[in-house]
Order: C-alpha cells, then structure tokens, then sequence
C-alpha cells in the first residue's frame, strides 16, 4: 500500500483522499484548519450547480450538503444588448470550509505512522513563477443584505461595462456579492458599489457590501504539477486550484478541482500497480493543460461578447495570447506592469499606469 501525505484541507485533497483510501492506499492528513471565526478562517461561500452537485455526491454520497441554501433558478443578462432571462437551474450554496470540515470528518483520523511518504498531494500553489495566467483581472467580493428576502431562489448576472456581477442567495436574507474587473483593485468595496450602482442589481439589495476583497482570478495552470518520485524523495501532485484555476464566470470551477482530484487519485494508484510514474506524471500534466486550454477558449468567446474598453481588450488579448501559444504569464504580455490599478475614479476602468 502507497503512503500519501495530503498536505492541506482543501476541497480537492480530501476528496484524493476519499478515493486514495477506498482502493487501499494509506493517507496521512494534514493537521485541521482552525475553527471557524479564528484568524484565516471563516466561512467560504460556495455555489454549486447541478453537475458539480452529482460528482460531489458520486464521489462522497449524501448529508454533505446539508444547511445550504437551495437555488432554482438563474436569472442572467451578458453583455449590453441582450435582455435578461430566466431559466431553470438547480443549485446550491454552501458553506466550503463546512463542506472540507465533513469531508474530513469521514476520513477518520488518517495514517499516524512517521515513516516517509511516497506521495504528497497539495493544492498550495507553489511560487507565482510555477504558474502560466493569462491576464490579470480580479474578483471583488462581499455580502449584502437583501431587499426582498422571499426573492431568494435566483441567482443573479448582470454586466455593466466595467465588469460583471453577480448575487447569490445564501439564506436568511444575505447575499454573496460578486464582481470581475479587468485588474488589480485600490478599493474593492468602492470599486464593487460603482458596478452595482451601474447595473440592473442594486435595487434587489439594501445597500452595497460595506467591506469587500480582490482576489486574483484570471484563469491559470501550473506548469509542473506533477514530479515522480525519484532517488529517495517522494513524488509530488499539485491539485485544484493550485494545479488549475478557472475563471469564475464558468461556474465549474469546484467542479474542476474535484476532476484534478480523481486524476491524481489514479496517477498514484497506476504508480502503484508499476506502471511508469514518469510517463504518468507527463500524462497529468497533459490532461491539466487541455483543460485550460478549453476552458480558455470559453472564456475568450465570452469576454470578447461582452466589453470592449481597453483594459478589457488587455484581458481578451492576453487569453488570446495564452490560448494561442503563450509559454508564460500572460500579464507580461499585456504591456501592463503590476503596478496598474482599477479605481473608482477610472473613467473608463484602464490601466492607469504606463503603457
């Protein structure tokens, strides 16, 4: 049996876990995260829709998901011409680090040998070096309280020029806030009440989120997310969004993470069976890299639907780069240094640094 050391608590982890330890292996699991309300932690809003739902219950059966907030239907207006519209879509928000904390609960207590593993498996990202991205637009995010709490089983997408947002119920009359814009944010709470005064959303809500925070969100993949174990020292497998980051827009990104999960599962469990963990190792990272690839293309047929301001022309011309060859960060072939910034006062949400 292979000794696999899983190196955080992550969604994507736990579930290699899962799948490592049902087909005998054993796995040695990274100490807990602290509880929730303590310093780095907190509640990690998550919505999930009907096919990531079924791999999450495939992979781990029922009572997972229980307390989320159900959803419905999504209502979506992309880009500036066409009209809104509803449909059915079933969903579910809930609480990731909740989700993590039941996962990890069926897992037990987990190997408590001290011997060297063969394996680690992480979702830590590594060095920002390790990763190829393409653009660097940012997700603004927060909660709000909304205006009509019965109108709660819709999830919500609106596009301004600036970016697009979205509201997704979670229950008890909060909203989870969600913006994208095509960079770096001075002043995400600022920035995030600009767009929602500047779209169909704000009236749903009974004021904008007081606080909010920019996360690094342009689609990504490591380059090396897969090492085979050689002279003595244990292989490695990077796994979801440390292996693969897609955009939010997509919605599958929880999804994605749990598919890297599964393949690194079998990578480890080939290896096991004597199959050559180089050649295994080569094959992951393959797999990762036509995903993003895909998921790329997607990505640059939508945003190029939808905005046309220049520093939306930087982010479309920088998936159009990475899609079509691009070997590394795509920021760097923006012309558009770090230090750039989207402000409120930004009339046109440019780049404001040298070009």
């Amino acid at each position: 049996m292979t000794l696999v050391e899983i190196a955080g608590s992550g969604l994507a982890e736990l579930t290699c876990a899962r799948l490592l330890a049902d087909r005998g292996h054993r796995v040695r699991l990274a100490p807990p995260r602290p509880p929730s309300g303590a310093a780095g932690a907190g509640p990690r809003p998550l919505l999930l829709t009907g096919p990531t739902l079924e791999l999450v219950g495939s992979l781990w059966g029922g009572g997972l998901l229980e307390g989320g907030w159900p959803l419905t239907h999504r209502h979506a207006r992309w880009g500036p011409g066409p009209s809104p519209a509803r449909f059915p879509q079933p969903g579910r928000a809930v609480d990731g680090a909740v989700l993590a904390a039941r996962m990890r609960e069926r897992l037990g207590t987990g190997d408590l040998s001290g011997e060297p593993a063969q394996w680690t498996v992480t979702a830590a990202p590594g060095e920002r070096a390790a990763h190829e991205q393409a653009g660097r637009r940012r997700l603004l995010t927060g909660t709000a309280r909304v205006r009509r709490p019965r109108d709660q089983d819709t999830a919500r997408l609106d596009c301004t020029g600036l970016g697009w947002l979205h509201l997704t119920p979670l229950g008890r009359g909060d909203c989870l806030v969600q913006a994208m814009v095509p960079g770096p944010a001075e002043d995400p709470a600022g920035l995030l009440a600009r767009l929602l005064a500047e779209s169909e959303l704000a009236p749903r809500l009974c004021g904008a989120p007081r606080t909010a925070v920019a996360l690094d969100a342009a689609p990504r993949v490591h380059l090396a997310p897969a090492v085979p174990p050689a002279g003595g020292r244990g292989g490695l497998l990077v796994v979801g969004a440390g292996a693969l980051r897609q955009d939010p827009l997509s919605g599958t990104g929880t999804a994605q993470a749990l598919r890297t999960a599964i393949l690194a599962a079998a990578v480890i469990d080939a290896a096991a069976a004597d199959r050559s963990a180089s050649a295994l190792c080569a094959h992951y990272a393959h797999r990762l890299r036509a995903a993003h690839l895909d998921h790329l293309a997607t990505c640059l047929s939508l945003y190029a639907a939808a905005f046309g301001s220049g520093a939306w022309r930087d982010e479309i011309d920088a998936t159009r780069g990475a899609l079509h060859g691009g070997t590394r960060s795509a920021s760097d072939r923006t012309g558009c240094s770090p230090a750039h910034r989207v402000t409120r006062a930004s009339a046109t949400n440019s780049c404001t640094g040298p070009r």
